[in-house]
């Protein structure tokens, strides 16, 4: 047997050996107001297990959320009012706390804050 496929039987046997709903959850990056917008943006957009939400052209931000639910990150592109401004959300525990870095106008950011919080108690038309 070939050491590749030798060691991919390993690996599957251990993987195995995990309870089910007990993998190791991946931890998301706090936000560091002291990066650059930029440095920051990019390392935050680049974590694994990290899930983007599709460009809508229309809209001056990019959503990246992690794979369980918990954690948001919602980056301003140029064209945003708030721009430069990253904003992150953190769920758990039935809450939800925002936080975020801003690099630009203290009024816009206020108001993509306030914008933020407002949708933590949207639901849908004829939802609990």
């Amino acid at each position: 047997m070939r050491l590749g496929a030798t060691l991919s039987l390993v690996a599957l046997a251990l993987s195995a050996c995990t309870p089910r709903g007990e993998e190791e959850k991946a931890a998301y990056l706090g936000l560091d107001c002291g990066q650059p917008f930029e440095a920051q943006a990019a390392t935050l957009a680049a974590q694994p297990k990290l899930d983007p939400a599709p460009v809508e052209t229309a809209e001056p931000y990019r959503f990246y959320s992690s794979v369980d639910g918990g954690t948001s990150y919602l980056i301003t592109q140029p064209s945003a009012p708030a721009h430069p401004a990253i904003m992150m959300q953190k769920a758990g525990g039935g809450t939800v706390v925002t936080s975020g870095c801003r690099y630009g106008s203290q009024k816009a950011y206020d108001e993509l804050l306030a914008y933020l919080d407002s949708l933590k108690h949207w639901t849908r038309k004829g939802s609990p």
